[in-house]
């Protein structure tokens, strides 16, 4: 009898605890990332421990969530890695389909450089990450940090000095491309990331982010094994309050190099995300007359705001250069001149490229020869 009683005792104990351990016990996981407002930016890539694993394999840690625009910003051809991360119980909101989201302060982006099939690492072919840059909110708004990365691929260092590194990289066609790459200043991050507002008689600079715009954002991205549109996502992670209507498909950019999209769309998409952050209101370059915001370039207006039949301003260029987009004339066509130049005087975008985009060209090419005539 003694016994009995004893193992039912057991048996009744060992549930007992097995069951406040479920209830109460709970494992609930915690992101491993630091971001301290009092002490960042950090001097290595690794003090955020945004990365779990080995850096380089850049395998998001738990809570910073990967994303991608629907057109990218060319950079020399690098490719591009883009991540988000925001504290506990912080939430960006919806301004408009056109303008950045406001991010919560202690958020970072992170957006990772590289090149695969490298020419001139050991062992050949393989992936090179170049630079890791990170902008980070604090109260006072947004910081850069800028960090680059050792040969061995362990780790990155803050540095926003601004240096330059050789690479040589195998492309889809199997040609060898190479270009002594630009890692940028501080000072070459503040001009395309700049915001000027008046406050009172004073103007002031703030600085913002460039490619997490709802428009931008607005399409199905891959997430390991789920599949699903980037602000449904956010919202499903807790980064975005749910109070907005998408874009619509009108208000949406697309992917420049999708061929099956009509020209003028992709035109329209290259420029905004290459040019639209310095030529804009308040912006580096609002001084000029042409708006290449999507949403400026659709309407009525949109051609002019393009610069179609614009007279040319500069009078330190070639005769011929009249026009800032001259119908069915590449040659005449300032725009297309700038993009087609590596000559740093001449260049446009001002920063970002050292090579030209000869994919970008050509579209650009294509589409001014279908011009027949001004606005």
């Amino acid at each position: 009898m003694g016994k009995h009683y004893l193992l039912l005792l057991i048996t009744f104990l060992s549930f007992t605890i097995f069951i406040n351990c479920s209830d109460n016990d709970a494992y609930t996981p915690v992101s491993p990332v630091v971001v301290d407002l009092t002490q960042v930016p950090y001097p290595k890539l690794s003090d955020y421990k945004f990365f779990e694993g080995e850096m380089k394999n850049q395998i998001p840690s738990l809570n910073v969530l990967p994303y991608e625009p629907a057109s990218s910003l060319f950079s020399d051809y690098a490719h591009k890695k883009r991540f988000v991360w925001m504290p506990t119980g912080t939430k960006a909101t919806f301004v408009a389909d056109n303008k950045e989201l406001e991010l919560p302060i202690g958020a970072a982006l992170i957006k990772t450089f590289y090149y695969d099939n490298v020419q001139n690492i050991t062992p050949i072919g393989g992936r090179r990450i170049i630079e890791t840059r990170v902008m980070i909110k604090k109260a006072s708004g947004w910081i850069f940090a800028e960090y680059v990365w050792n040969a061995e691929q362990t780790e990155a260092y803050f540095d926003l000095a601004g240096s330059y590194t050789d690479i040589a990289w195998k492309d889809e066609n199997n040609i060898i491309k190479s270009t002594n790459y630009r890692i940028p200043t501080e000072v070459q991050c503040i001009i395309c990331h700049k915001n000027k507002e008046t406050v009172g008689t004073t103007e002031i600079t703030t600085y913002i982010p460039i490619g997490i715009k709802p428009q931008n954002l607005n399409f199905s991205y891959t997430y390991g094994s789920e599949t699903k549109n980037q602000l449904t996502k956010w919202i499903a992670q807790g980064y975005l309050e749910n109070n907005f209507t998408f874009p619509t498909a009108e208000n949406t950019i697309i992917n420049y190099t999708d061929n099956t999209q009509p020209l003028e769309k992709r035109v329209r998409s290259y420029l905004d995300i290459n040019c639209a952050h310095c030529h804009a209101p308040n912006r580096h370059c609002d001084y000029r007359p042409m708006r290449f915001a999507y949403s400026e370039t659709g309407g009525v207006n949109g051609r002019t705001n393009m610069g179609v039949c614009v007279n040319t301003e500069d009078f330190s260029f070639a005769p011929a250069l009249t026009k800032i987009i001259q119908p069915g004339n590449v040659n005449r066509s300032m725009l297309f001149y700038r993009i087609n130049t590596t000559d740093e005087s001449f260049r446009m975008p001002l920063h970002g490229r050292t090579v030209k985009h000869d994919e970008g060209i050509a579209m650009m090419q294509e589409w001014i020869n279908s011009l027949t005539s001004c606005p």
